[in-house]
């Protein structure tokens, strides 16, 4: 998720976020000085970087996590908070284009993102307001007709926990006059998303890992014990795994090249009466429609509501955060139209051009994810386990994923945001007429 100018007067280094003002764990780590050795060394302190460090020190690596800014400084710690199982293509698309036993596979492992989180959240204590329950809206009854099908293709890879929702059952998840129906995910749920990080790099400390914040990557020396270089220090590891997605920058056209950043933005309102945010999403489900570009909204714990949308090809903030979402969010509840907005933020993603993540090796011990493509909360904790299962020597899964094709985006960078904006125009055009 972009990096903008203000920071969080509360929490220095982090965007102006109601995360970053929230959060329980404020500490800053030291940087990167001198000369370090470890089993591993993972570049990025976000959900793949941190999941991948604390699978491996779970089963004894030692592991030093370098970040260029603060832990969940980038779209880990930014996103709507919403635990959305499977992959920013459907199982049906991914048979399609791969084969019925990658979409076997893949499909094997489109809710173990969501479990992971709960484990963890579990095991170590992790207070990052887990709620589950996830609500899909839908504008039209073509977009219903759609859930229906993604329904049954997904519960014939094991996924129990969907139902349709009839118009008349909206009210029971939101209160809106906006949708015709929709779908629910008992599976699905939402998160304080930054907690959730911080929380998962505390155990991985608990457990003899080492971050280091403010330690921005300027280079890898590849070989047998590849080096990790920042400006006042090094680490020599027998591992490398690169985990900064939409927030890498240039260092590695190799994987850059085959990714676009892609910001939306987020906003929180002042603490709303607990009765008005409680009538307005009754079952306290997390909430995205069904269009292209899609808003996605929940309550949060302090009873703010939580609403994001818009998208920013390239990276590029609009002028004005709440100029497209809060208009949005006044058409789903416009009982909120005199609802201050306490807290607006942007951030970015990672964009693949197959919307599918990127995961592959730059050497034989120098291993990258990155592209979840707007699904990252769930995939990211799947693929950095994933990450860590590679590096300790059982890389089956791994294989699965690296097997895929990825591609740059036509137009080279700078033609790529153009044609990205009028195929999204033309999505865009057919959510508004519904066909």
């Amino acid at each position: 998720m972009t990096s903008m100018n203000q920071t969080s007067a509360t929490n220095p280094g982090h965007a102006p976020s109601w995360y970053a003002h929230s959060a329980n764990d404020k500490r800053v780590r030291e940087s990167l000085k001198g000369e370090h050795t470890a089993d591993a060394c993972v570049i990025g302190a976000g959900f793949t970087g941190i999941s991948a460090a604390l699978q491996l020190a779970e089963n004894g690596f030692k592991v030093i996590v370098v970040e260029g800014e603060r832990i969940g400084f980038g779209a880990s710690g930014r996103n709507g908070g919403q635990i959305v199982n499977g992959y920013s293509r459907d199982l049906e698309v991914i048979a399609r284009r791969y084969g019925p036993d990658k979409a076997a596979k893949l499909g094997a492992m489109s809710l173990e993102g969501g479990n992971i989180i709960r484990e963890r959240v579990a095991k170590y204590g992790i207070q990052c307001d887990l709620v589950d329950g996830g609500f899909f809206a839908a504008f039209t009854d073509k977009q219903v007709r759609e859930m229906a099908h993604v329904k049954t293709n997904w519960e014939k890879h094991g996924h129990t926990g969907l139902e349709m929702v009839s118009k008349a059952d909206v009210g029971k998840y939101v209160k809106s006059d906006r949708y015709v129906g929709g779908m629910i995910d008992r599976f699905g749920g939402h998160i304080h998303p930054l907690n959730l990080v911080l929380g998962e790099a505390a155990a991985f400390e608990s457990l003899g890992g080492h971050v280091f914040e403010k330690s921005r990557v300027t280079g890898v020396d590849m070989g047998a014990n590849p080096v990790v270089r920042t400006a006042e220090g090094s680490v020599k590891a027998k591992y490398v795994l690169v985990c900064g997605n939409a927030y890498l920058g240039a260092m590695l056209p190799k994987i850059t090249d085959k990714m676009m950043p892609v910001s939306s933005q987020v906003m929180a309102t002042e603490q709303l009466d607990p009765k008005l945010i409680e009538e307005l999403l009754p079952a306290n489900y997390c909430v995205e429609d069904a269009n292209y570009v899609l808003d996605y909204y929940r309550r949060t714990a302090d009873n703010r509501l939580l609403y994001g949308g818009g998208i920013g090809y390239g990276g590029q903030d609009p002028a004005n955060l709440t100029g497209v979402i809060r208009p949005n969010m006044l058409k789903t509840f416009p009982q909120l139209a005199n609802a201050k907005i306490e807290f607006a933020w942007s951030g970015n993603f990672a964009l693949t051009l197959t919307r599918i993540p990127h995961m592959g090796r730059l050497a034989d011990n120098v291993y990258f994810s990155h592209g979840d493509s707007g699904h990252g909360v769930t995939t990211t904790h799947l693929l950095g386990k994933i990450l860590g299962e590679a590096v300790a020597g059982h890389a089956e899964r791994f294989d699965v994923w690296a097997s895929l094709p990825a591609f740059p985006f036509p137009g080279g960078k700078t033609f790529r945001v153009p044609l990205t904006v009028l195929g999204a125009w033309w999505y865009g055009l057919r959510d508004k007429l519904g066909v």
